[in-house]
């Protein structure tokens, strides 16, 4: 299986996941342009593309979906209530609605030879998910956008090969920013909002085990982050943590925001 951050951020979002056979998109959120110079950095066209996968509704998650689908015609994989707003989008346009196939949690799909799981996770949307990816014994999971995390979260994580986690603010950069109103801060560090890099650091040392192989720190805040500080703060959190794990264990690395970050292969 093959791991790819195209874009990781929050001005858009897309992830690859693939194997040899098939391919998949979680999210669309930048524009067709950027999208197909991405897989084209990768060695794809969107005609390769054998599903999208959407974890919710958000703008830097579906910016690009439109245009994409009316060039591309890709099945479009995600809950019923995600499916409702996106097609309630006055951005969306006009799509086949045909491409669109709804998924409940917890009750995985097949798409070519990946077997995918959708699982909640806790954001202000209307029924967001994040997706956890098999094919045989390898698995991996794509989870961003959540404010908090409970023992479901741990479990949908847990005996993975690699996972890229939403890292997403500092909080005192957060809270100190001038630009933010405060119902913006409050929105961002509440339970339906995103993880700081601390909570992000603190989950991640709670799903470590000996076969992780690589972990992104993905959807970091322009304004509210920077990749050294998240990398040095969740570090910090599995070398506190109460497991048997030292951060230079493993590959931790940041996914880009804005251009495609190193291939994963495993």
């Amino acid at each position: 299986m093959r791991l790819c951050p195209l874009f990781s951020g929050s001005s858009g979002n897309s992830i690859y996941v693939g194997s040899e056979s098939t391919h998949l998109l979680v999210d669309v959120g930048l524009a067709r342009k950027y999208m197909d110079e991405a897989l084209n950095s990768i060695g794809l066209t969107g005609n390769d593309i054998n599903g999208i996968l959407i974890t919710h509704e958000h703008s830097d998650h579906i910016g690009g979906l439109g245009v994409f689908l009316r060039k591309y015609q890709i099945p479009v994989y995600a809950t019923a209530k995600t499916i409702d707003r996106i097609h309630s989008w006055k951005y969306l346009g006009n799509v086949d609605e045909s491409l669109f196939h709804a998924v409940e949690p917890d009750e995985g799909f097949e798409i070519g030879d990946i077997t995918a799981r959708p699982f909640h996770i806790s954001h202000d949307a209307a029924d967001p998910v994040a997706y956890r990816f098999s094919k045989g014994d390898k698995k991996l999971a794509v989870c961003t956008d959540l404010g908090c995390y409970d023992d479901y979260t741990v479990s949908n994580l847990s005996g993975l090969d690699t996972l890229l986690l939403e890292a997403n603010h500092n909080v005192r950069i957060l809270e100190a920013n001038p630009n933010y109103p405060y119902p913006l801060k409050r929105r961002i560090l509440g339970d339906k909002g995103h993880l700081s890099n601390e909570t992000s650091g603190k989950l991640l040392s709670s799903v470590l085990n000996d076969n992780i192989k690589k972990v992104y720190l993905g959807h970091l805040s322009k304004e509210n982050n920077e990749p050294y500080i998240a990398f040095d703060s969740v570090r910090d959190e599995i070398n506190k943590a109460d497991n048997p794990y030292n951060a230079n264990d493993f590959d931790i690395c940041i996914a880009k925001r804005d251009c495609v970050s190193e291939c994963f292969e495993f």
